[in-house]
Formats: structure tokens, C-alpha cells, sequence
């Protein structure tokens, strides 16, 4: 028979880690006597980071005391008390082999559900002084879990744990786990999980993403990545105006070597270039706004800054650039829905090679095949875009001769100069069909009103893409900055080591040994991080790699996609640089 041995609460509070402050829960205590468990939370209790932890289907995280013997024997130590790894329920029983996703238990006067394992995260590393922790919850199959509560009531210390309903399908606690972390999953145990409906929401969505992935998941000999390592010589074709702040470069390979790989509509050219007295390499991204399977890959660039007005002032044909091969997943799909491509300024590149692949797609089928493009039928297509005044309106002609191509095209400019500036009215009146795609290009705040819009109309989100021009927001859940400002050099002495470069921050800065990875020098720099779980464990916390080497400590559970790294425990074997 399982017992609950200890009941364990506490409330968030500011902690000081790595020269951040993080606001977290992670520190609970036994308390004495009953305690009111609700259906959010443990009378007393609270957590800091509620994207990850708490509400619902978190609302109590349970933990074993078999596991707490195996990692005093694991770690050498005598300190480890109840609570100390974040959980509520301290319990005799109950292991993470045998709990299954949808069992439900009585304690007490309350029953409750088992929803998903623990989320892996920091935290719980930084509780307890051991770094390695979090990937070592999941290698080591001892996650915990978390449990919804069915029926509110008091429970205390001493209370038996009887099970009174058995989960569909039988996956156990670690299975699960192992699903969504470890390498060399379980295809059957996958399709098995999405049967589950006590499985909370989040995991939901991650399996079927991963469903989605075996699914559509190309032939090995398609796989391969398209493009080339690090960084090589382009050289200057053309340089176009486009309107009184646009221009477009050309570039074909300097060697003279032939063909360039096809890049996908949407994709992004990342450009080295000396520019300005600084001795070091300005690196910035830029969409293609060419054809996919064009003969030469084509850039558009505003005037707004220094590296902008150097290529702007400066490049001409015949000149070569260092370019790294095109990336970004902001890109069109094969779904043969209508589609919509909506941008403001500048933001017009990525959809306009968008808009390029649809008419090529149109008018010739078989070579969109061979090409980039996504190949699909006939499709309607909304044409949306938002510009100063007509002078400042880049790719009118050419986005006009493309659209006057597709047979179920409809296109609207609003010119903001004159006062008009697309509203949900105006949107609701252009009939945009609920099923269709949206793509989004342009300043961020622009973004989240057409998106809010869209939403609005009935579009799902899922089905509404974005692509922000600079860096990326950042994602790092209970984390306060101890200031909002640009990315910078770190503080201290410069280091002596390989150059980091953040590719989107337009920020390079030599490594030192004093940062314990990639992620801290980030942190130092204040360049927005994407990191949601900092662990070395979980796939969603990747970025990228354009050109270099790293290594890790520790090692990560399962190596990083090709072209990718894990920067929470990477550090630069060589000159790096990250797509941030």
C-alpha cells in the first residue's frame, strides 16, 4: 500500500542564479497536520512559472522516496530532505514504472488524476546545487509527475494512496517521459499516447506534432540537408533599386560552379560582411525574396542602419560576400488550402518568394516539383500588403505580373501615408476563408494586431505563421531581466577565446572559459533567448548553428538535429555563429 509521507509547500520568491533573478516556487517544506488541496493548488502553495508548472492539470507534483535513495547514492549525499525536489507529495510507492498516464488515487478526503510527468527544467538543478539533474531525471527514468485534482479535499502525512480507476492504455509515467526526451522512440507507444485524454493538453500537442513528423517524414536518402557548410563566397551579380529605401542584390556562386541549391519559399540568406572600421565581421540575416529554384538567390535590403547603408553604399557586381546557405523555417507548405500573405515594408521579401513559388506552381506543375515549391494544386491566394505611400512600395509591378497569373488571386495595398491601415472591419469585408493558411511578415507589433485579426475571423492560430525581422523574442519562463536593452558585450574583461557571433543581434564577442555555456554568454549579452527548459534535454530548446563547432558538458540525451545545437550545455570548439 503507498502512503503519503511528507506534504510539502511553498511559495514563489526571488532567487538570485547566474547573475539573473529568477521568480520560482521550486523551494517547499513539510508542513504538519491537514491541508486543503483545491483544484489549482495545495493550500500554501504557489509556483513561478505557470507556463510550466501549476493550474490544472499541474497541480500537485508527486515525488518517490525510492527515488530519493537512488540519487543520495548517485550524488554522495546526507542533505536531501522532503521537498527538495520541488514536489508536493512526498510518497512511499507510487514509482514512475508502474504509475500509468489517467490513474486516479484517493488520498485523503481528495482524489486525483495522473496527468504527465514532471516537466524537465533548471530548477530543479538549482534547488538541489546539481546541474546535471534535470537530463539526469529523465536518463535515469525517475521524472515524477503531476496529478489533476478530480474531487477537492483535505489530505496529511500518514494518509494511505489507494488507486481507484487504472489509465487507458497502460503507458507508464517514464514511457511517457521517454516519448517526448529520449532517443529511439516507440512508434506504437507513440500512436497509443494520443488515445490518452487525462494527458494534459501540452503533451497532447507534442505527441501529435511527433505523429505528424513519422508521418510526413521524407525517404532517408530526401533527408539530407540542402546548401553547404558554414560559410562561402557569393558573388555580386546585381544590385536593383526597388523603391526609394529597397534594394535587391543578386548573387550567383563566385566560383562559378553552377546552379545554387533551391531554397524554400520564405527561407533567409545569411550574409558576412566587412563593413564599417570595425575589425570585426558584421553578420546579418536577410529573406530571399527570388523564386525558389531560381538561377541566382536574390536579397532585398532596407536602408535602416550601418550594415544596411554598407550594402546599400557599397556592394556592387563583381564583389563577393561571404553567405551562409539559406535556412528558416518561416516557409510555405504543401496544404492545398487557400493562402494568405499578409506584410508590411520590407516584411514583403519572405511572401513574395511565397508568391513566387504559388505561380510557378501554377502555371507549371512539373517544375515546381523539381524546384523548392511546394507542389500542389490550383489555390486561392489573398495578397496583402501594407507600405508608406506608393513610393516606398516595393515589387509592385512584379507581385502585380505574379498575381495576374493565378486565376483565384485577390490582392489589396493599403497606403499608410494617406491614413489607411487595414482594420478587422476591412479584413472581415475581404472574406477569407477560415481554412486557409496565413503567412505574416513585418515589424512585431504589426504582427500580433494581423494575427489577433486573424484569429478573430476564425482562422485557427496553429494555421497562422509569422516571421519577425531581428532577433526573436525570448522565451524564458520566470526569468526577470535586471534590464530591458539592446544586446551588448558582456560585462568584464573581454575573453581570449573563439568568436561567438549572434547572427540576428549583429553581435560578435570573443568567448571566455568564465561562461559556463552558450546560454550564459546569451544571458550576459542580454541577446533574447528561445531556451525554454535549459536542461540539454528537451528539442524545443535548439538554435540553429550557421558555421562552427561545439561541445558539450554534459552531454546531451540525444545528439541535436543536423545544423542545430543545444546551447544550454554547448561551448564553442571554434569560431561560432548562432542564428539569435
Amino acid at each position: 500500500m503507498a502512503t503519503l509521507r511528507s506534504l510539502n509547500v511553498g511559495l514563489p520568491k526571488d532567487v538570485a542564479w547566474h547573475d539573473r533573478t529568477v521568480y520560482t516556487g521550486v523551494f517547499k517544506a513539510p508542513v504538519d497536520g491537514p491541508r486543503m488541496v483545491r483544484r489549482l493548488n495545495v493550500d500554501g502553495d504557489g509556483q513561478g512559472d505557470l507556463g510550466g508548472h501549476g493550474g490544472e492539470q499541474r497541480a500537485v507534483l508527486v515525488y518517490q522516496l525510492d527515488s530519493y535513495a537512488h540519487w543520495k547514492e548517485h550524488f554522495g549525499r546526507e542533505d536531501l530532505t522532503y521537498g527538495m525536489f520541488g514536489e508536493n507529495f512526498t510518497v512511499d510507492g507510487l514509482p514512475d514504472d508502474e504509475v500509468c498516464i489517467g490513474d486516479r488515487y484517493q488520498i485523503g478526503e481528495a482524489e486525483f488524476e495522473v496527468t504527465q510527468p514532471r516537466v524537465t527544467c533548471y530548477r530543479v538543478g538549482m534547488r538541489l546545487g546539481e546541474p546535471e539533474l534535470p537530463s539526469l531525471l529523465v536518463a535515469h527514468h525517475r521524472p515524477g509527475f503531476y496529478l489533476r485534482v478530480i474531487k477537492e479535499g483535505r489530505v496529511e502525512a500518514g494518509d494511505e494512496i489507494i488507486r481507484t480507476q487504472v489509465g487507458p492504455e497502460a503507458l507508464s509515467v517514464a514511457d511517457v517521459d521517454a516519448l517526448l526526451y529520449l532517443p529511439n522512440r516507440d512508434e506504437a507507444k507513440l500512436q497509443r499516447s494520443l488515445n490518452i485524454s487525462a494527458l494534459s493538453p501540452g503533451w497532447q500537442q507534442s505527441f501529435r506534432d511527433l505523429s505528424a513528423q513519422y508521418a510526413t517524414a521524407p525517404a532517408a536518402e530526401e533527408s539530407s540537408s540542402v546548401g553547404w557548410p558554414g560559410f562561402r563566397p557569393l558573388r555580386v551579380t546585381a544590385v536593383v533599386p526597388e523603391s526609394s529605401s529597397i534594394i535587391s542584390v543578386c548573387f550567383q556562386p563566385e566560383d562559378g560552379s553552377g546552379g545554387l541549391p533551391a531554397a524554400q519559399a520564405g527561407q533567409y540568406l545569411t550574409l558576412r560582411l566587412a563593413a564599417g572600421s570595425d575589425a570585426l565581421p558584421a553578420v546579418r540575416s536577410y529573406s530571399l525574396s527570388s523564386a525558389p529554384g531560381a538561377a541566382e538567390y536574390r536579397i532585398s535590403v532596407k536602408r535602416d542602419g550601418l550594415v544596411s547603408s554598407y550594402i546599400h553604399d557599397h556592394l556592387k557586381p563583381g564583389m563577393t560576400v561571404d553567405a551562409a546557405a539559406p535556412r528558416g523555417d518561416f516557409v510555405l507548405t504543401a496544404d492545398p488550402g487557400p493562402v494568405i500573405l499578409v506584410s508590411a515594408g520590407v516584411g514583403i521579401t519572405p511572401v513574395l518568394a511565397m508568391l513566387h513559388a504559388l505561380a510557378t506552381e501554377q502555371a507549371d506543375p512539373q517544375a515546381a516539383a523539381e524546384s523548392a515549391a511546394p507542389a500542389s494544386s490550383s489555390r486561392a491566394v489573398w495578397w496583402i500588403h501594407v507600405a508608406r505611400d506608393e513610393a516606398q512600395q516595393a515589387f509592385a509591378s512584379e507581385a502585380g505580373q505574379l498575381l495576374s497569373g493565378l486565376p483565384l488571386a485577390h490582392q489589396r495595398v493599403f497606403y499608410t501615408a494617406t491614413g489607411k491601415r487595414p482594420t478587422a472591419d476591412q479584413f472581415a469585408e475581404l472574406g477569407l476563408p477560415a481554412e486557409a493558411t496565413a503567412y505574416i511578415c513585418g515589424p512585431a507589433g504589426f504582427m500580433t494586431e494581423m494575427t489577433e485579426t486573424l484569429a478573430g475571423l476564425g482562422i485557427a492560430r496553429d494555421r497562422i505563421h509569422t516571421e519577425l525581422f531581428g532577433t526573436l523574442a525570448a522565451i524564458n519562463p520566470g526569468i526577470t531581466d535586471r534590464r530591458a536593452v539592446p544586446p551588448h558585450p558582456p560585462e568584464g574583461t573581454p575573453g581570449t577565446g573563439p568568436l561567438v557571433t549572434f547572427a540576428r543581434s549583429g553581435l560578435s564577442v570573443p568567448w571566455s572559459d568564465s561562461q559556463p555555456s552558450l546560454l550564459d554568454l546569451a544571458d550576459a549579452c542580454d541577446v533574447p533567448t528561445r531556451w525554454s527548459c535549459r536542461t540539454g534535454v528537451c528539442h524545443t530548446c535548439v538554435t540553429p548553428l550557421i558555421s562552427g563547432e561545439v561541445t558539450y558538458s554534459p552531454e546531451p540525451l540525444e545528439p541535436a538535429p543536423a545544423g542545430q545545437i543545444l546551447p544550454c550545455c554547448a561551448r564553442p570548439a571554434s569560431e561560432v555563429v548562432l542564428d539569435l
